[in-house]
């Protein structure tokens, strides 16, 4: 299956070998289907799961459409990360779990970064809200890719 998923990939790479290398190109693709996948059942679970009510779990109240970004999150966390390894970063030779780990925390840091610059560019430069999370996906993309590539993902020395 794997194999299938990257020669697909591969298959279009010519049309942006100009601009980006190979796997820059599969971290574009992989990344891009992701938030794809997220936004769908994002929009999901807010209007047909929760319909757009809150989710009393007993010990916390959580507002739909945060309840509807942690149903989300439950299934882009692992796409992402088997994405990752198994098709963009697959030279890396760490293991399993420590790519794992750091795959998790490379998400929190992203989710973090996220929330503060959306509320900086919002609150305090006043852009408009739509334009701020333009920024902060720029941003955020660069940060990841860096991460995946030298931190995540990165190749042991021998």
């Amino acid at each position: 299956m794997r194999d299938k998923i990257v020669a697909f990939i591969d298959f279009f790479h010519p049309l942006f070998r100009r601009i980006m290398p190979l796997q820059t190109f599969r971290y574009a693709v992989c990344g891009g289907t992701n938030v794809v996948l997220d936004l769908v059942l994002f929009f999901i679970s807010f209007h047909f799961i929760l319909h757009k009510e809150v989710l009393d779990l007993g010990f916390i109240v959580l507002k739909p459409y945060n309840a509807a970004l942690i149903m989300a999150f439950f299934i882009t966390f692992p796409t992402g990360f088997l994405m990752s390894k198994y098709i963009v970063w697959t030279e890396s030779n760490l293991s399993g779990k420590v790519q794992l780990f750091r795959y998790f925390l490379l998400v929190m840091t992203n989710f973090f970064l996220n929330y503060v610059m959306m509320k900086f560019f919002v609150e305090f430069l006043h852009f408009f809200p739509t334009l701020a999370k333009f920024l902060t996906i720029i941003i955020v993309v660069f940060y990841s890719y860096t991460s995946q590539k030298y931190f995540t993902f990165k190749e042991k020395k021998a």
